[in-house]
């Protein structure tokens, strides 16, 4: 389970959020069925649950760092594109 909140955890340092992220809203419930599955001492499926939980939780955090990665990218093309058009007005 702790492996399960860390990787949640992590997911929301980089930003993830539930209302914005689909697979972090999937991941705090099934770590929320988890631990109900290990109150009722069904600890396979609580760990199924939490294994899951876990999952989609670094799904999470690579969807928001793929969406950084691809406004940085966006961002740089944007300035490459208006310098080359600075060096081709400078000539």
């Amino acid at each position: 389970m702790r492996l399960t909140e860390q990787a949640l955890e992590q997911a929301k340092a980089v930003g993830a959020m539930p209302e914005d992220v689909a697979e972090l809203k999937l991941a705090e419930d099934k770590l929320l069925r988890a631990r109900a599955e290990m109150s009722d001492q069904s600890f396979k499926d609580a760990r199924m649950q939490a294994e899951q939980a876990e999952l989609d939780a670094r799904l999470a955090e690579a969807r928001v760092l793929t969406l950084k990665s691809r406004e940085q990218l966006n961002v740089l093309n944007t300035r490459i594109t208006r310098l080359r058009k600075q060096l081709g007005d400078a000539q």
